[in-house]
């Protein structure tokens, strides 16, 4: 097997990982809170899960980034969630659209897992380059 292909197994699998992680946070949090603007911190929840998840995993087993410090892993923190920041808009459009125009928990999940999907493509060519490419 090509190492390309491993490595979009592994990437693969890892983005599942996120956006499970990212999905259950925001059910969870639904469960805890329900008061005003609840979807939205919802949302905010899960992404901040995610986020967290999935730069541990692509920072270790995709690109086995070591940083020489906290604060060097901190920078480098920032900047991957930096470049998150459109495929987050994106992601938040797809579950955001989706809660409504069908105005269901299970659609708006669906519309999120879509988001997810197609942010996590364009993440790991801007990671690749900009986060965690050798300048």
């Amino acid at each position: 097997m090509f190492a390309s292909t491993k490595l979009a197994i592994k990437y693969a699998i890892f983005a599942i990982i996120a956006t499970a992680a990212n999905i259950g946070a925001q059910d969870l949090s639904i469960r805890i809170y329900d008061g005003a603007f609840y979807i939205l911190a919802s949302v905010i929840v899960g992404t901040g899960v995610g986020l967290v998840i999935k730069y541990i995993l692509d920072k270790r087993y995709i690109f086995f980034f070591h940083a020489n410090s906290i604060a060097h892993d901190t920078r480098t923190f920032a900047l991957y969630s930096f470049m998150g920041l459109a495929t987050t808009l994106l992601f938040w459009g797809f579950e955001f659209g989706f809660q409504h125009i069908f105005e269901t928990k299970e659609m708006r999940y669906l519309g999120g897992v879509i988001g997810l999907g197609i942010g996590y493509l364009t993440k790991y060519q801007l990671d690749k380059r900009f986060v965690f490419g050798k300048f």
